[in-house]
Parts: structure tokens; C-alpha cells; sequence
């Protein structure tokens, strides 16, 4: 099953909704496999009716077409603001910000690499980490996520007014 093939579908499937498919993830499993489709809303957040409302659009269309042979759960959810990155593409919106990356196979001896996108050119990644930078292809990333930033996000725990850090009193 080729998930790339399967979002596009999905992406139309979901084009009346205002909503597109930016990836999908498939666990397969002994007992039940998942089938979990990430979507989008242009120009605003996703909420839990768009989700439904995809659900609804994507389980008849899946009753229909069956591309995914045997039992598998759908689950249809927001990026959340840890964003799952599936394309080339997606890597150039979010250049600047900071990603976790998983490779297929190791980049200078590492799989996993943590640091800021730099460039994006066509499907080729630049990534600053550690001082250096990683170039590779986007068909060798396994999977890779956003890096939220909790400080933007006013989430990171900030000093209360007039609490700085204490002073140490000096006795001559």
C-alpha cells in the first residue's frame, strides 16, 4: 500500500469539506491494524467536526474502494503542534523551525537528528544540528516531526513579577 497514493485520494475525497490530507500513517497489526489519517483546514485550525465530518467521508469511501485488505481501525486527526511532516514540501513550511527526524538509514553514524530546517530544494533537506549541517534526501527520512516551540506558545513556565532569581546577601 502506497501511502502517498492513499493521501492524494484522500485529499479529494475530503475537498468538499474544506479539508485536505497532509499524510497518513498505517500500523499493521496481528490483532487490529490503524489506519491514521492527518488532515488539514486551509487558513484555520481543525476541529473535532472536521474530523468527524472526514471520518464520516473517508470510512464510505474506504467501504467502498477497500484499498487496505483485512480489519484496521480509522483514526482521522488534527497535526496537532507537534506537526507530522510527510513531504519535501512541508519540510520548506516550516524552514527555520526546529524538527525531530528519523532516518531509514544512518546520516554520519546517526538515525535520529534534532535541529533546524535551513533549506529546502526540490526534495534535498538541509538541517542544522549540533553545529553542523545534515543534507539528505527526503526519501531516506523514515518519519519527522515539528519541534513545538512551548515558549512562542506561552506554554514554557515564566518568572512571576518581582520573583527574580534570589539575591545572595553579602556580610562583611
Amino acid at each position: 500500500m502506497d501511502t502517498q497514493v492513499l493521501a492524494q485520494r484522500f485529499t479529494e475525497v475530503l475537498a468538499d469539506l474544506g479539508l485536505e490530507c497532509i499524510g497518513v500513517e498505517f500500523s499493521p497489526s496481528q490483532g487490529q491494524s490503524t489506519l491514521r489519517v492527518y488532515i488539514d483546514a486551509e487558513g484555520r485550525e481543525v476541529t473535532v467536526d472536521d474530523c468527524e465530518a472526514g471520518s464520516r467521508e473517508l470510512s464510505a469511501m474506504l467501504d467502498v474502494e477497500d484499498p487496505i485488505p483485512g480489519h484496521y481501525v480509522l483514526e482521522v486527526s488534527s497535526p496537532g503542534i507537534d506537526r507530522p511532516l510527510f513531504t519535501a514540501a512541508q519540510f520548506a513550511k516550516v524552514a527555520g523551525k526546529e524538527v525531530k527526524i528519523l532516518l531509514k538509514v544512518p546520516l554520519e553514524g546517526r538515525r535520529r537528528l534534532r535541529g533546524k530546517v535551513t533549506a529546502v530544494e526540490g526534495e534535498r533537506i538541509s538541517l542544522e544540528a549540533e553545529g553542523k549541517t545534515f543534507e539528505f534526501d527526503h526519501d531516506a527520512v523514515e518519519s519527522a516531526r515539528v519541534v513545538p516551540d512551548w515558549v512562542a506558545l506561552g506554554y514554557a513556565p515564566q518568572p512571576k513579577p518581582g520573583k527574580g532569581p534570589a539575591k545572595k546577601s553579602s556580610k562583611n
